[in-house]
C-alpha cells in the first residue's frame, strides 16, 4: 500500500502531533488521512464482498441472542446517564480543585461505522459495544483523578486492572508518607499536562 506520507527529510524539522501519530499507525488495511480512515478501492471492494447480508444474518443468529437483545439494549439508558453526568460532574469540580479534565473523544471512538464487510445490524451493535466500553473507559478516567485527589492510597490486595492514576497513590498503610506526601500526590498530574 503506498503511503501517502513522505519521509520527514529534515529530522531537525518537528511534524506535527497528528501527522507523528498517523505515521506511527499503520496498517496493511487501512491509513489515517488527516485523522480518517481511508481503504483503498480493492480493500473496499473486498469489504464488499465479505458482507453478510442482514436476512441472512439475522435467520443464522441463534435465538438466545434474539431473546437476549433487549436485556442488553437496556444498558445503553444507563451508559448514556452515565456518559452525561460524568462529563457535568468533572466540568463543576475538576475545575474547583486543579484536576485536569479528561477528553471525552480520548476515550469515545466511533469508527467501525467505516467498516463496509459489516451489515447494518452488526454496525448497530459494534457502536454500541464502542459507545459503552468508551463511556466506562471514560467514567473511570475521571474516577481515577478524582480518587487521586481525595483518597491516593493503594488497597492492601492486589486490585485487577486499576486505573492509570493507581501507580501515582501512596502505598497502603504508610501513615507518614500520607500525611507528608498527600498533598503533592493529589495535585501531580504533571504528566498529563506533558502528554497533552
Amino acid at each position: 500500500m503506498a503511503d501517502h506520507h513522505s519521509k520527514n527529510p529534515d529530522p531537525l524539522v518537528e511534524l506535527p502531533v497528528i501527522e507523528k501519530l498517523e505515521q506511527e499507525i499503520k496498517s496493511e488495511f487501512y491509513e489515517l488521512r488527516k485523522g480518517k480512515v481511508w481503504f483503498s478501492e480493492k480493500i473496499k471492494r473486498e469489504h464488499r464482498r465479505l458482507k453478510t447480508s442482514l436476512v441472512r444474518y439475522v435467520l443464522q443468529s441463534r435465538i438466545m441472542a434474539i431473546l437476549t437483545a433487549p436485556f442488553i439494549y437496556a444498558v445503553l439508558i444507563p451508559f448514556v446517564l452515565l456518559d452525561l453526568f460524568v462529563t457535568v460532574y468533572q466540568a463543576v469540580c475538576f475545575p474547583v480543585y486543579g484536576i485536569p479534565k479528561a477528553r471525552r473523544r480520548d476515550y469515545i471512538a466511533m469508527d467501525r461505522n467505516k467498516l463496509q464487510y459489516l451489515n447494518a445490524l452488526e454496525g448497530i451493535n459494534c457502536l454500541y459495544c464502542s459507545y459503552g466500553n468508551g463511556v466506562l473507559a471514560y467514567a473511570v478516567e475521571i474516577a481515577g483523578r478524582t480518587e487521586q485527589h481525595w483518597c491516593p492510597i493503594r488497597h492492601a490486595r492486589r486490585v485487577q486492572n486499576t486505573h492509570d492514576r493507581y501507580s501515582h497513590f501512596l502505598p497502603y498503610g504508610d501513615a507518614h508518607a500520607y500525611r507528608k506526601e498527600l498533598d503533592k500526590v493529589r495535585c501531580d498530574f504533571k504528566d498529563l499536562k506533558e502528554h497533552k
